[in-house]
């Protein structure tokens, strides 16, 4: 089994979007089974909460759930339970290695599944309010991690 955790600053925007569009993937491809997803924050404000409305909005447009997301925070025990940490943006990773220095556990920018962006951060709709482009990063950046843990754990191919 096969465990990812995406985590942005307040578990109500990037990290659930990902988490939703990963199991999305996984579900097409039935590979629920082998590899399970969850999201996190860095801050506890949200904690409980489900994801931000426009999250929800552009989740919906797309026709995936996001039932049973909520925000929660980073815990030093996700370091021991999951094998891909992802941080959505370099703040994001900075914090993370702040919270557990040490750590075998795959932990990486989201962004580098991107192929052909040049940022490494993915920008927080939070803020910006362009759930769209941030959707349209997430779906690529799923896409090419599913590819990767496919890859390195020799799962089945796509279909």
């Amino acid at each position: 089994m096969i465990k990812v955790l995406f985590v942005c600053l307040g578990n109500i925007c990037r990290s659930p979007m990902a988490e939703a569009i990963l199991k999305n993937l996984l579900e097409k491809e039935e590979l629920s089974k082998e590899v399970i997803v969850d999201s996190a924050g860095i801050g506890h404000w949200h904690i409980g909460k489900q994801p931000h409305e426009g999250t929800k909005n552009i989740l919906d447009q797309n026709k995936i759930t996001y039932e049973g997301i909520s925000a929660r925070q980073v815990q030093d025990s996700d370091w021991d339970r999951f094998d891909y940490i992802i941080a959505m943006d370099t703040q994001n990773m900075e914090d993370l290695r702040a919270i557990r220095e040490k750590n075998d556990v795959k932990v990486r920018l989201f962004m580098d599944y991107v192929e052909g962006e040049e940022s490494n951060d993915v920008p927080d709709p939070y803020f910006t309010g362009n759930f769209d482009y941030v959707y349209d990063l997430v779906t690529e950046g799923c896409k090419g991690l599913l590819k990767e843990i496919k890859e390195q754990n020799q799962l089945k191919e796509e279909k």
